[in-house]
């Protein structure tokens, strides 16, 4: 029995984060009463986030203190069902946040829509290319959402950040300049987009030259005075080169704080409990609906929090850990391949291509932003042919300059001593001449690649943690390798280039390893879709057993795209948020039939 029941609301809400901060936004207004319960504390870009304290390079790049705390919260990992699953110590690969605006707050500010083909995955590559397209062991499927459906949301949201950009395909109008590969938009992006720097530049000319289509990356880093739908008030970014892993002080990068919670925070229907651990969502008797939730309040009691709608909100990974401590669902079994929550849990597919200038070219690391950078997306999604590749999907090939911090920024050519005077001697050389490229490839769902509880460890509440089960299959490995080396054809036709090095991180014979840093790019094991046997919700979030719980966030994509997903993840959450608010809440009741 917990040592505390409240009495019932609306809508508790399980995480502080873009989407949950959004859902308590919509659905305030919409006369809910909304509790939010955050596993964080607070904080706000005035005085939490303000420089020149929020500019420490060690204590927020490198010691990851505005990231989950791994002592606290953490998983298991393994490559296969063979291995023993260990848990993850320190954070490496990815970096989930933790406290009020959750990873949105030192996200890079990338804000991409994905393809209308990424959404329907499955049947597009069949109806292209034939029914053997797709290997057995992917088990790839489409959303059971369109782009045109998604279209008006992805909009929105854009408009919520002040996205910059410039739009390729406008009302079906194809403008050079802009990503002519992209679905058709009903506006341009609300602000111009960034300045681009030399090395950018560059890549951009070389890539023009070789009938590419280069273009700005789309950026929620806003290069205009901005107020967004809520009434938030945005500033010009500054190019301080403190983006991804640091929040902005300077009310420039977009994040949740800023566009949503201050225009929320003080509304009759909304209240946030910090420091509060959700345990498990609890179940009606029948199983058919959930009752509220059980958490870990700020003084160390378990309180459980009646509602009649329950959003699950938190991080993907989370998301999934929950509904399997909580029972909900059908938890996936690779052996018979039945089941669904955590099945289909994929990641992002990353290499990466160094170019360095001769001394004509002066490149000025240290004045970055988080989407400041040239776009090639002639090989994403299947913008190319993928006839007798032998793979499908695709990434985007970004020239960027993030950042020339003193610590984390240090490029050398291929070949030098990893320390000692020749080591310093080429950083002190090559730190204002180089051209720094990413491969942002896509990550194909397989049977293999899942998550699930471990049967040996055990959280500090006594439940088990989530073990990732994940490799690279054969098909990204291919994918990565073949768009890699058009990146390094293109920064070799870039002017002045002296030397150019590339590194494969899904390359034959490398594991997947949850050392180095990736992406914070964990997508699937709750995903959404038109089949139960096949999908954890329908396609408007709604959990297929339990109509009352909507899930939100990446762990619905069934497979990740070439692109970041926060633009996606947050055209999915106005889309729920649309058709809760209108066809549900009047009406409780499973909106498809399973």
């Amino acid at each position: 029995m917990p040592d505390k029941t409240l009495p019932k609301t609306d809508v508790v809400i399980i995480g502080g984060g873009w989407t949950g901060l959004t859902a308590a936004y919509e659905l305030a207004h919409a006369g809910q009463r909304c509790v939010i319960l955050e596993r964080g504390d607070h904080r706000h870009d005035a005085t939490s986030f303000a420089g020149p304290e929020e500019h420490d390079e060690l204590k927020y790049a490198l010691r990851y203190t505005h990231m989950m705390d791994v002592k606290q919260n953490t998983l298991t990992f393994r490559n296969s069902r063979d291995q023993r699953a260990l848990p993850m110590r320190r954070l490496g690969s990815f970096l989930p946040g933790e406290g009020l605006g959750g990873a949105g707050i030192h996200w890079n500010g990338q804000i991409w829509r994905p393809l209308p083909s990424d959404l329907e995955m499955r049947s597009h590559y069949v109806d292209r290319y034939g029914s053997d397209v797709l290997p057995d062991d992917l088990s790839v499927q489409d959303w059971g959402v369109t782009y045109d459906e998604l279209e008006p949301h992805l909009d929105f949201f854009e408009k919520i950040c002040g996205a910059a950009g410039y739009a390729g395909n406008l009302n079906g109008e194809s403008r050079d300049g802009g990503n002519v590969f992209e679905g058709p938009r009903r506006n341009d992006y609300p602000n111009p987009a960034m300045k681009q720097p030399i090395s950018n530049t560059l890549f951009g000319k070389a890539a023009d030259e070789m009938g590419l289509h280069p273009f700005p990356m789309p950026s929620a880093n806003v290069t205009k005075a901005y107020e967004n739908p809520y009434g938030a008030q945005l500033h010009p970014c500054t190019y301080c080169g403190f983006c991804e892993r640091f929040g902005c002080g300077y009310f420039a990068k977009a994040d949740p704080i800023i566009c949503v919670y201050d225009r929320i925070k003080e509304h009759e229907n909304f209240e946030i409990r910090f420091k509060s651990t959700v345990l498990r969502v609890e179940k009606s008797e029948d199983g058919k609906t959930a009752t509220g939730v059980t958490y870990i309040d700020d003084q160390g009691r378990e309180v459980f929090q009646p509602a009649d709608t329950i959003c699950m909100n938190a991080y993907a990974l989370w998301n999934v850990h929950l509904m399997l401590v909580s029972g909900l669902g059908t938890p996936y079994d690779p052996e018979t391949r039945t089941g669904t929550v955590g099945r289909n849990y994929s990641y992002q597919t990353i290499a990466a291509v160094d170019a360095f200038f001769d001394d004509e070219i002066i490149t000025n690391p240290f004045m970055g932003a988080g989407a400041m950078g040239v776009v090639v997306d002639d090989f994403n999604g299947d913008n190319f042919d993928h006839t007798d590749l032998g793979f499908v999907g695709g990434g985007y090939i970004a020239c960027k300059q993030y950042h020339g911090r003193p610590i984390s920024y240090q490029p050398v050519p291929e070949g030098t001593p990893s320390w000692g005077r020749e080591w310093k001697r080429a950083v002190r050389d090559n730190y204002l001449h180089h051209a720094d490229m990413v491969i942002h490839g896509s990550s194909m769902s397989t049977p293999e690649n899942y998550l699930d509880l471990d049967p040996t460890w055990k959280d500090a509440f006594g439940r088990p943690l989530m073990r990732m089960t994940f490799n690279f299959p054969e098909n990204d490995r291919k994918m990565s390798e073949y768009v890699m080396n058009r990146t390094v054809e293109i920064a070799r036709n870039m002017d002045n280039v002296t030397s150019v090095s590339s590194v494969n991180l899904a390359a034959p014979g490398k594991d997947y390893t949850i050392v180095p840093y990736q992406t914070t790019h964990n997508v699937g094991g709750a995903v959404i879709g038109t089949d139960p046997a096949t999908s954890v919700v329908n396609r408007y979030g709604q959990m297929w057993e339990h109509h009352n719980v909507f899930v939100f966030g990446a762990c619905l994509f069934p497979q990740n795209l070439g692109y970041n997903p926060t633009g996606p993840l947050m055209g999915l959450a106005y889309w729920t948020l649309d058709h809760l608010k209108n066809d549900y809440l009047g009406n409780p009741r499973p909106l498809m039939d399973a």
